[in-house]
């Protein structure tokens, strides 16, 4: 089962030689056939740059630019259209998300051959690494109403990192979010949908060069409408888009 890593990348030269390097070694010592796809997003920075010169020395790396729309989820929606692999996993850039959890997610899913692995930084065994407080208590607030609404266990939604099986990414298009918000269209729509998913502890670690992308004030009416959305097919759209009905 081949895996495919996308990664959007905006203005990453501080850190995305260090991202590739590390998953790439990570999933080359653990023997596991993969693709590392980073979508650069109209960089204006030396990324591109450095992405060109790491081809010399990661032979599993691609890159395309995304000229535009730009944003977090264009970028992501430019590359869970256009990946190889069976499934498929989002990582961010600056290396928040460990490759070592990558591994176990993909062995997780090639034993249980669930439809997605969910990524929770707040259940036994997961951590969280310099959070910001007010995006912690914003998320842990988003979270319990996302929980609240689909009257779900699984609390952390919002995490980007999880992986999803690519029969399950083509079940769950089209996709509506164009910023971070797809990080919760996603997963919502895998639930709604019924797709099986298995949850396990994943670490995150803030960032220590560059500039977040996320930015709060600007996406909280984004996020409220994917909630809606997905509420709505979840009691109104009589099961047409469950994944036996696909």
């Amino acid at each position: 089962m081949k895996l495919s890593i996308v990664i959007p990348a905006y203005n990453e030269d501080v850190s995305i030689k260090k991202a590739i390097n590390s998953i790439y070694y990570t999933l080359c010592k653990n023997n596991i056939d993969h693709e590392i796809f980073v979508i650069n997003d109209n960089s204006n920075d030396t990324t591109e740059n450095i992405l060109t010169e790491l081809l010399a020395t990661v032979p599993t790396l691609r890159f395309e630019t995304n000229k535009e729309p730009n944003g977090f989820g264009f970028a992501v929606r430019y590359g869970l259209e256009r990946f190889r692999g069976d499934c498929v996993a989002v990582m961010m850039a600056d290396l928040s998300d460990s490759p070592d959890d990558l591994v176990r997610f993909y062995n997780k899913m090639r034993e249980d051959k669930c439809d997605c692995v969910f990524g929770s930084r707040f259940i036994a065994g997961g951590k969280t690494i310099d959070y910001p407080f007010l995006k912690l208590t914003v998320n842990r607030i988003a979270n319990t109403i996302v929980r609240l609404a689909f009257r779900i266990k699984y609390n952390d939604c919002t995490n980007a990192f999880k992986l999803y099986k690519k029969e399950t990414i083509d079940g769950l298009k089209p996709f509506l979010a164009p910023h971070f918000n797809l990080t919760l269209e996603l997963p919502l729509k895998a639930i709604v949908r019924g797709y099986s998913y298995t949850v396990l502890p994943n670490s995150w670690t803030n960032r220590q060069k560059g500039v977040s992308k996320l930015k709060i004030k600007e996406m909280g009416s984004r996020y409220f409408f994917i909630l809606l959305y997905c509420l709505i097919e979840k009691y109104f759209s009589r099961g047409d888009f469950k994944k036996n009905q696909q």
